[in-house]
């Protein structure tokens, strides 16, 4: 094995394929902030001119439906009741064409426009957070449920496509379509397009307050939902237990309960909408009636003419509807704010830093580890472990035994640095475990858990998986009958292209273990850490796995969680815990020499052995 000193940094993001759109990069962590306003403008980092292009489109189709009216009452006072040339019908013809092919066609690439924004935001965004999550510490995974995470990850992030795709442009167009329109009643008559303006205030007024009422109601409304959507993924998830347990009924009761809460906060979020539309509706028309009665007497009058009317009618609902919506959108706008909220509450939390260390591995580890008086708290102030000290020399089979939270999974996961400890030192080949990144160290550990985790993808790329390099059928199956596998996977009709379903569910449990343990045999790592791994299988096939791990282990240093004695037998050293601690260690040589915890365990698995043989005898 070969160290160097040097600062590893961050690696660099993957290169995109030819087939992914090249939308511009951008750390999303610098759009974290309290403000959510600014910190949506933020997350629009390399799509704000093509944005501006939706917004411009915007007010040019805005501008030519307003011409199109103004043009209108030019026409109604100027054209009609006098004779007509030729060619003025025609050209009165072809300018209105005119001007609703400038508005559609501006219209369309408004939405084009505000549509690739959208889509990059997201599509960027998705591809971050994902990213994102998968560097997190395993602490905040302890402490987040799953069905959360998914839930901010499809539906808020949706929420935020929403919010620029309609949106955040529907409030550039309201802002547009009352400017532009507001010029042209102006244009008409003053004191006309005051008396209209009468409602305005009372709206925007509303639209503020429903703003902040609908935003508390929608959080809370996302929060169920994430409730609701943990149960679901939970309970199929573990749908085998739910039903070896005929638990269906409870499991019903359990997500009724979490869907009505969500109903029951959804019909207050409906509710808050329901008022608003109604209310507003009859502000609305009051005002446009208003402005109707106004606007005839005055053409009665003759303050203002047939066509000046005419065009007011048609302009004053390009002023008042746009307002009427500005309530819907800023309400919307409200749901993007929880949901930029919520997704920041991921992206504020660091990053494990897999590749910074002071130490850079060339080659392989010798796997020569020592524990000097080694602590670690997954809580501050609740001690897992206390004082462990022990030395595993290369080649060396550590085995930890003691009963369910003594801490020997807790000691394994603190040598892939999952979990950092917090007194005492670990030493790695003579360097400080702490040295070495996060990157290196997993390349040269190999773990297979007590419950293995499979893919939904074929055999082959699950026993591939994590290899790093091309690896050749031979191999493959080099490493699956070392496992004990290869006839199981043969007898399938894909053989290795056997798609494997969700968390492995295809094979039995026995299987699934000695796929996991091939994908470790492949991977041919210098450490290797066994969590129970044999728990799952027959004797006789525990046997065969036995074997293979024990030529597999030759000048590897190996780490076995185990509760049968006869698993660790031949280690090189035991280590009983106990609350945290080493109470016992030494070789079953040793130990059956002392009184204790390991000798009490021994004694009773021999005498559960030995009645078991008697009965099988018996029968």
């Amino acid at each position: 094995m070969t160290v160097v000193a040097a600062h590893v940094q961050s690696s660099k993001a993957a290169e995109p394929s030819s087939k992914e759109p090249s939308y511009p990069p951008y750390d999303l962590k610098q759009a974290v902030t309290d403000r959510q306003i600014l910190g949506l403008w933020r997350i629009s980092k390399g799509f704000r001119l093509t944005y501006l292009g939706a917004a411009v489109s915007l007010g040019i189709s805005a501008s030519a439906r307003a011409l199109a009216f103004l043009f209108l009452a030019h026409v109604v006072d100027t054209v009609l009741g006098r004779p007509i040339e030729g060619g003025t019908l025609p050209l009165i013809a072809v300018t209105f064409l005119g001007l609703a092919f400038l508005e559609g066609a501006f219209t369309f690439l408004s939405g084009r426009l505000a549509a690739r924004t959208a889509e990059g935001i997201t599509w960027r965004l998705r591809n971050f957070l994902f990213d994102h999550v998968q560097r997190l510490h395993f602490s905040y995974f302890d402490k987040s449920q799953t069905g959360d995470l998914i839930q901010r990850s499809t539906s808020d992030v949706d929420t935020i496509r929403r919010f620029y795709a309609d949106q955040a442009i529907g409030l550039g167009r309201i802002a547009l379509l009352f400017v532009v329109n507001l010029i042209a009643l102006f244009s008409l008559n003053v004191p006309l397009t005051l008396i209209s303006l009468i409602v305005v205030p009372l709206l925007v007024l509303m639209s503020v307050v429903f703003f902040r009422r609908i935003s508390k109601a929608y959080e809370k409304f996302q929060e169920q939902d994430g409730v609701a959507s943990t149960i679901l993924q939970e309970n199929l998830t573990g749908v085998r237990v739910v039903k070896a347990f005929a638990r269906q009924s409870y499991e019903q009761q359990k997500y009724d309960t979490a869907i009505f809460e969500r109903f029951r906060r959804g019909r207050k979020l409906l509710m808050l909408h329901a008022l608003y539309w109604p209310t507003t509706d009859v502000m609305c028309a009051l005002q446009v009636a208003a402005g109707y009665l106004v606007g005839a007497s005055m053409a009665i009058n003759g303050t203002i003419t047939v066509g000046a009317y005419i065009g007011y009618v048609g302009l004053i609902w390009q002023v008042i509807n746009p307002l009427r919506n500005l309530g819907r959108i800023i309400v919307a706008m409200s749901e993007g704010g929880v949901s930029y909220k919520r997704l920041m509450e991921i992206l504020k939390q660091e990053q494990e830093p897999i590749y910074e260390g002071k130490i850079k591995v060339e080659g392989s580890l010798k796997g020569d580890i020592i524990f000097e008086n080694v602590g670690f708290e997954y809580d501050k102030g609740h001690a897992v472990l206390e004082g462990i000290s022990f030395q595993a020399k290369p080649g060396n089979v550590i085995a930890l035994m003691g009963s369910t939270g003594s801490g020997k999974t807790s000691i394994v996961n603190l040598l892939p640095r999952f979990y950092e400890y917090t007194s005492g030192r670990i030493l790695l080949d003579g360097v400080e475990l702490k040295d070495y990144s996060r990157n290196d160290l997993r390349h040269q550990i190999g773990i297979v858990e007590q419950e293995p985790f499979l893919f939904s993808r074929s055999i082959r790329e699950n026993i591939t998986y994590g290899v790093g390099r091309a690896v050749s059928d031979e191999e493959v199956e080099a490493a699956a009958q070392a496992a004990a596998v290869h006839d199981v996977i043969m007898s399938f009709p894909e053989g290795y292209k056997t798609l494997v379903g969700e968390k492995g569910v295809t094979l039995s449990g026995g299987q699934k273990q000695r796929v996991a343990i091939a994908r470790t045999l492949l991977k041919d790592p210098r450490i290797l850490i066994l969590d129970d791994a044999t728990s799952s299988v027959d004797t006789e096939t525990e046997a065969a796995i036995s074997e293979a791990l024990a030529r597999l282990m030759e000048g590897r240093t190996s780490f076995v969680i185990a509760h049968r004695i006869h698993t660790v037998m031949n280690a090189d050293l035991i280590l009983v815990l106990d609350k945290g601690r080493v109470v016992q260690s030494g070789t079953h040589q040793t130990l059956m020499t002392q009184p204790g915890i390991y000798r009490q365990i021994y004694e009773v698995q021999t005498r559960i052995e030995f009645e078991l043989e008697k009965e099988i005898a018996g029968v």
